[in-house]
């Protein structure tokens, strides 16, 4: 299994690819990794590849994908500045283990694929321990619905330079650079009433 991203950068976006250790699933909490102290997290939508495919027009780039799901991609925001200073791959910054957590997968909307962009929600827990319960305040901050390429789009760019293949997986961040994420934070998501992603900041 491949996981192709597509990153926000200053030009516009930049392609990068993720090993399978990267996904962070089923409500699992993220560990800041010991190497990196400044970790940043930017929204992105998540899309199941469907079928075989290589070269597709974005006109027919619709067929092969057949699930979106909502996801939080973790950034090592002091090492990916280090890393364009220098003109280095920004593998470390962006691919490390569980930097990619992925919410709960939702049917494709054909007709209206722009209602499938949900944004990633952000609230801060200021936490008060107590012997019996803890007790929060939250502060939502919301996205942005514009992405980096639509998925139409990012389809056809993945598949112009690798053959894609059922079970990959291609996200697209948001449009925004990653803002820095503290611990104890919550990173959720919820349509319709319901959670669709849950991720807390270790």
């Amino acid at each position: 299994m491949k996981i192709i991203g597509f990153v926000y950068s200053e030009s516009g976006y930049e392609m990068v690819l993720k090993g399978d250790s990267c996904l962070l699933n089923g409500r699992k909490p993220f560990f800041v990794p010991d190497w990196n102290h400044e970790v940043g997290v930017t929204g992105c939508m998540i899309l199941r590849v469907s079928r075989l495919g290589k070269e597709i027009a974005p006109k027919f780039a619709s067929r092969y994908y057949d699930a979106i799901a909502p996801g939080a991609d973790f950034v090592a925001i002091d090492v990916l500045r280090e890393a364009k200073a220098s003109g280095r791959p920004w593998t470390r910054a962006l691919a490390f283990d569980y930097s990619l957590a992925i919410g709960e997968w939702g049917d494709v909307q054909r007709d209206n694929v722009q209602g499938t962009k949900d944004n990633v929600q952000s609230t801060k827990d200021n936490v008060q321990s107590t012997k019996d319960d803890v007790q929060g305040t939250k502060d939502n901050v919301q996205g942005t619905k514009d992405y980096v390429l639509s998925p139409e789009e990012a389809i056809s760019e993945a598949s112009k330079v690798m053959t894609i293949r059922q079970g990959d997986l291609i996200y697209i961040q948001e449009r925004q650079v990653p803002r820095v994420v503290q611990k104890e934070e919550i990173i959720r998501q919820e349509k319709d009433g319901k959670e669709t992603l849950y991720c807390k900041i270790k």
